[in-house]
């Protein structure tokens, strides 16, 4: 199988067509792209039968969208809470208004989504069944990132992948390994080219507005590349994302720090571990809603007490003054809208747990020492944030359960009023994701859109 070569022309590429074999054919135009720095543009001259073709843009989440991609779930990661029942909440949500796609990892697996999911789905092709080898469900992070080519064709930018930051770069397990090939997978059995970078970097870390702004959490981009500065970083994100502009928010929520950075001091003077988590993903705290409306995390007075939600309330400020400074891609400034975080919620694991055993073996930047056998306490990735847009219907996170405390079950009221309010002709469904927050993560992290064809020029 020969390959195609892509030479940057600044947010755009030059495919050099050649001969192919294999699965790849250039007669059919399924092209495997491999791009390569803007500096070989300069080393090598195309003649004048070349194909010019440019990456337009991403299109953003609220764009028309073709599908909604989900995996099914290997494992739970706290005993009693299922993450495939999420996932068939969200299913049952967006079915006969979404097309779906699930994938799962292995026959096995493929079997059990087959019970599970209503036959009558399955049957009028309202969810499609794949297998793809993958581990665990977090398709937003690894899965296919779909950009639209200026001939009106999709492909899929391929991200250097390593774990969010928990495995070594250079020397990645196979669990990683499988992760990091799910794109690739997916390029394959829908023809698409792929764009290959080595920019490290998860699609819950990427808000695009669909019309060239980008917005990523700065700490998590030079955690995940340190060899390269923001303006080498952004040069790769204009390449292969048709990005003109990046805002950089300094740092996203203290439940989502990275696990091995230590122990978080709660309210009651107890401390507690984070869920496996990214070290701020965007998705958690910073939203487009369109093109010029952007939806940020804030902390209620109330919660001020609260070590975690003082330090939230801290870092969100601070990403609300880089907001207030920041411009649309006419730059204009944008429309702030805040919206709660919902009161810290805490769970208790043990021995057999998924997180619990991995974050039983790792080594704590604080010096800390985990204490092997014993019950911890564990933060949940809780967010009114992390939610999913779709054409016509947005799934959120709620939290309430019979006995809670009110003040929970109004925050969700209050969280599920303001999607509706900045998505009024989409149906807002509220959804308990609590197994999947547990995990280090929510629905958005969980779901993949696929967008429809653009033909914008």
């Amino acid at each position: 199988m020969k390959k195609v070569t892509i030479y940057g022309k600044r947010n755009g590429l030059k495919i050099k067509s050649v001969g192919s074999n294999g699965f790849l054919r250039c007669s059919t135009v399924l092209l495997l792209l491999i791009i390569v720095g803007c500096k070989e543009k300069s080393k090598t001259a195309l003649n004048q039968k070349d194909e010019v073709i440019e990456v337009l843009r991403q299109p953003a989440e609220y764009d028309e969208q073709e599908a909604v991609w989900l995996l099914w779930s290997p494992v739970d990661h706290l005993k009693g809470q299922s993450n495939v029942n999420v996932t068939l909440k969200i299913i049952d949500a967006l079915v006969q208004k979404e097309r779906i796609i699930v994938s799962a990892a292995t026959d096995s697996l493929l079997k059990m989504a087959q019970k599970s999911i209503p036959k009558e789905y399955l049957d009028k092709g309202w969810v499609e069944l794949l297998k793809i080898p993958s581990e665990e469900l977090w398709v937003r992070d690894m899965g296919p990132n779909f950009v639209v080519l200026t001939n009106g064709k999709k492909a899929i930018v391929d991200f250097g992948f390593n774990a969010w930051g928990y495995t070594d770069s250079d020397n990645m397990d196979d669990y990683t390994i499988r992760m990091e090939k799910f794109d690739e997978a997916v390029a394959h059995i829908k023809n698409l080219p792929l764009i290959q970078t080595n920019l490290i970097s998860e699609g819950g870390n990427r808000e695009v507005n669909g019309e060239g702004v980008l917005m990523v959490t700065e700490a998590v981009e030079r955690g995940r590349n340190p060899n390269m500065d923001l303006k080498e970083m952004e040069a790769e994100f204009q390449r292969v994302l048709g990005i003109e502009k990046v805002i950089w928010l300094k740092e996203g929520l203290k439940e989502d720090d990275h696990t091995f950075r230590g122990v978080v001091a709660l309210e009651n003077g107890e401390f507690a571990y984070t869920a496996v988590t990214t070290n701020g993903h965007i998705d958690e705290f910073a939203r487009f809603v369109n093109d010029s409306t952007i939806l940020l995390a804030s902390v209620k007075a109330k919660d001020l007490e609260d070590p975690v939600a003082a330090e939230n309330h801290k870092r969100m400020e601070e990403n609300y003054n880089i907001l207030t400074k920041a411009t649309d891609q006419n730059g204009n400034p944008f429309n702030i809208i805040r919206m709660p975080l919902p009161k810290l919620v805490l769970g208790k694991m043990g021995p057999g747990d998924l997180v619990y055993d991995f974050i039983s073996e790792l080594e704590y930047e604080d010096g800390s020492v985990f204490p092997v056998g014993d019950e911890v306490t564990v933060i949940a990735a809780a967010s009114y944030l992390n939610f999913l847009i779709t054409d016509e219907v947005v799934i959120g996170q709620k939290y309430y359960s019979d006995g809670m405390d009110k003040e929970i079950e109004e925050r969700d009221k209050e969280a599920k009023n303001i999607l509706q309010q900045v998505f009024p002709n989409r149906t807002i469904v509220m959804i308990n994701a609590l197994a999947v927050n547990f995990g280090g993560g929510g629905i958005h992290c969980i779901t993949m859109n696929e967008p429809t064809i653009d033909n914008r020029k």
